[in-house]
């Protein structure tokens, strides 16, 4: 596996690549790697015939209270993960290779997508998101980039702003990788204590209860969040920051779910904050 540090790197991997009439398959990544990870990688060996992963804590999409500073960081762990799984070339830029000295220009992509649910908690954010993850298809010029689907928002964000800029990638957007008793992994999980991570589970549990209620015919939004809240509420560490039902192409609020919809989930536990989410999908009626 190639180690490239440079965006000039970056870009000839990926031209000599198509060159040699190869495809190439980018998984973008802030690193501190898991099964959830790995299970992007092996996807973007399924759609393309090379891999490249970066590992870029991206300062943009971090807003000034928040993590940063600790956020998790294991280079050399990551790097043997990435070349088990059989990666081509690791992309991993110090922030001046990613943000020279002068850098001014953010890309911004408006309304529905980026108004709520995160996007209203974290002002900025997506703007850091969408400004890293353009970048990036810049200097690796791929034919398909990889995203996880816990981070909806983040997906449907870079969805709309390839489409938008008419950037030439194949969005492709993977299942959720949940530990055995269902929490949905993340990078964060390290920061809960044990106490805190028991309680944990009960994000996927009020998504659970949620979606069995839908699949026994509830329709009302406000019903259905309801039944999360409670469940949310049953555990004495979690605080709630949001539990809401959109629509999964517009993400607009409606009472009634009528379309698919994302039911997303942020939770609080001590000074870690946990997102899920599930689609409902009255389509799937009997």
């Amino acid at each position: 596996m190639r180690i490239l540090r440079l965006a000039e790197e970056a870009r000839a991997f990926s031209r000599s690549a198509r060159a040699g009439g190869e495809t190439v398959a980018l998984v973008p990544t802030m690193g501190y790697l898991h099964e959830g990870h790995l299970s992007l990688v092996r996807l973007a060996r399924r759609r393309a015939s090379r891999v490249m992963a970066t590992i870029f804590v991206n300062p943009l999409q971090f807003g000034p209270r928040e993590d940063l500073s600790r956020y998790p960081r294991d280079f050399d762990r990551d790097r043997s993960l990435l070349e088990r799984e059989g990666v081509d070339a690791l992309f991993a830029p110090e922030v001046e290779e990613m943000y020279p000295a002068g850098a001014c220009t953010r890309v911004v992509v408006e309304g529905p997508l980026t108004e709520g649910l995160c996007g209203a908690r974290r002002p900025g954010h997506f703007a850091g998101v969408a400004t890293v993850v353009a970048k990036l298809f810049a200097l690796s010029e791929p034919d398909v980039a990889v995203f996880g689907q816990k981070d909806a928002q983040q997906a449907a964000v870079i969805r709309r702003m390839t489409r938008d800029l008419n950037l030439p990638v194949e969005i492709v957007v993977a299942p959720i990788v949940r530990e055995a008793d269902g929490l949905a992994m993340s990078s964060r999980n390290v920061y809960l204590n044990a106490e805190e991570r028991s309680q944990a589970v009960v994000l996927s549990q009020a998504l659970a209860s949620a979606q069995a209620s839908f699949e026994t015919g509830e329709r009302r939004t406000a019903a259905l969040l309801e039944i999360a809240r409670r469940v949310i509420a049953s555990a004495p560490l979690a605080r709630l920051d949001y539990a809401e039902i959109v629509d999964a192409e517009t993400f607009l609020p409606a009472e009634q779910v009528s379309s698919p919809s994302l039911l997303a989930l942020a939770v609080h536990f001590g000074s870690t904050r946990l997102i899920d989410n599930t689609v409902l999908q009255p389509d799937r009626e009997a």
